[in-house]
């Protein structure tokens, strides 16, 4: 009997990226990054995984497929390879327990008496278990391209809002990862973006300038000029900027981190110096810390980002990183959360997600809507908190 030629390669091609989701090696660097680069998708949508293998066994069987040796070989690998996505799917959804004792940790048992919003949320599971990458909301509008700076396409944001247009709502700035040398601001967390301008936020993803345009401490000077803009024009868009939280992915954590903690930081606002850059919380995920490394030669590394410029005043932080993150690692998390613990008199929350790898916010799963929720929580907590700015 002839092999099932489909049947064995998408099997194959299944099991080496489950094997990347589930075991995801860190070491060496070129090893973390196939395990990223492989195994990330179904790592936050592992049903869609198992939904392939049950269909393409299931074809090969009803097409009488299966009678050969290494047909019946490929069947075991196929069954290994599933539960090895429902180790996947069962970290994912362990995820919501996680956040719910970081929030406990950061901010103390009693805050669930001040605020009123849920962790577990009802799971839109039909978008999650087959539609993951779809994550528009039909009452938010996306308002696309709208210039803050001179720098062309790498100087626009775009705003997220309910269609209704609620008035003196918070404010939300996501900036992208990219390792400062590529991304865009319509890539990653657009669940967390769609969720709360749903729920009457105004939300701003902005793009900066990339590597080798420039190098530090310019991508800073974008996120600070994004700032700024937000607190002169968001009030067209129904926000209150005076309550206003920044967010990042990856690089884009790092800068949103070293945003909350340089507040008016005049070497980061050249020509715009007198601007409010301070910011109420900063909120990241799985976040690079540490030196800049795209520096010109010949030229001091500035400090390592953002630990460097930790100090008492440090707003409010929520950070979200994955034990399985290959680019980032999650050693430079737990040190970063440890030193702003030390030093900072707000709350630091830390959710350490179990197999989370980089880039967990790009599809609705079900890691990324738990850590949804508990950004929504957060930030319900700090604007209800007496000291709501920094």
């Amino acid at each position: 009997m002839t092999m099932p030629m489909g049947y064995v390669g998408t099997t194959a091609f299944l099991a080496w990226c489950t094997f990347f989701a589930v075991v995801a090696p860190r070491r060496p660097q070129p090893l973390a990054r196939l395990s990223f680069w492989s195994g990330m998708v179904l790592n936050e949508v592992p049903f869609l995984g198992i939904l392939a293998l049950t269909a393409s066994t299931a074809l090969a069987a009803a097409q009488g497929d299966l009678g050969s040796a290494g047909a019946k070989a490929t069947v075991v690998v196929a069954a290994v390879t599933a539960l090895g996505l429902a180790v996947a799917a069962r970290r994912g959804l362990h995820t919501d327990q996680v956040v719910g004792r970081a929030l406990d940790e950061g901010l103390g048992t009693g805050w669930r008496d001040r605020v009123r919003v849920p962790l577990r949320r009802h799971r839109p599971w039909l978008r999650i278990l087959l539609l993951p990458a779809f994550v528009r909301r039909r009452g938010v509008e996306r308002i696309p391209d709208i210039r803050y700076g001179d720098a062309g396409r790498r100087n626009l944001l775009d705003v997220y809002r309910r269609r209704d247009a609620p008035q003196n709502a918070p404010v939300l700035i996501h900036f992208h990862g990219g390792g400062y040398r590529s991304g865009r601001k319509n890539r990653e967390a657009r669940p967390l973006l769609y969720r709360l301008a749903g729920q009457g936020w105004v939300c701003v993803s902005a793009n900066y300038r990339l590597y080798p345009e420039t190098s530090f401490p310019g991508h800073q000077i974008d996120a600070k000029k994004v700032i700024a803009w937000a607190r002169e024009h968001a009030v067209a868009y129904g926000a209150d900027p005076s309550r206003l939280f920044v967010a990042g992915s990856s690089a884009g954590a790092n800068m949103a981190g070293l945003c909350a903690l340089t507040p008016n930081d005049p070497a980061f606002q050249p020509g715009f110096e007198s601007a409010d850059t301070s910011v109420t919380a900063a909120i990241c995920l799985y976040g690079y810390y540490g030196h800049y490394f795209g520096a010109p030669p010949n030229e001091p590394p500035p400090p390592p980002q953002p630990q460097g410029y930790i100090h008492p005043g440090a707003p409010p932080f929520l950070i979200a990183h994955g034990t399985k993150d290959a680019l980032g690692t999650v050693e430079g998390a737990r040190h970063f959360v440890a030193e702003l613990r030390k030093a900072s008199a707000h709350a630091v929350v830390y959710a350490e997600l179990p197999g989370g790898q980089h880039s967990f916010d790009v599809y609705h799963s079900a890691r990324f809507d738990a850590v949804v929720d508990g950004v929504e929580a957060f930030a319900a907590w700090v604007l209800t908190a007496p000291q709501r700015t920094p």
